[in-house]
């Protein structure tokens, strides 16, 4: 009976463990789904402002050398 006992115990803590892990990269998984989340914002408002760059410096007309 102490066997099963003993052995139960360290099921229970290897299920603890688990656990702890899960709950860890579920958190990670979270915070990469805003950072990712926040990139593709970043990406799209920089596009806008190239975008915006190259239409102010379209502009600008540079004189040929001669």
């Amino acid at each position: 009976m102490k066997e099963v006992a003993s052995a139960t115990g360290e099921q229970i803590g290897g299920i603890q463990q688990i656990s702890v892990a899960v709950t860890e990269i579920d958190t990670a998984t979270q915070q990469n789904a805003a950072l990712v989340q926040e990139s593709s914002s970043a990406a799209a408002s920089l596009e806008d402002q190239a975008a915006r760059l190259k239409s102010l410096v379209a502009s600008f007309r540079i004189a040929e050398e001669a």
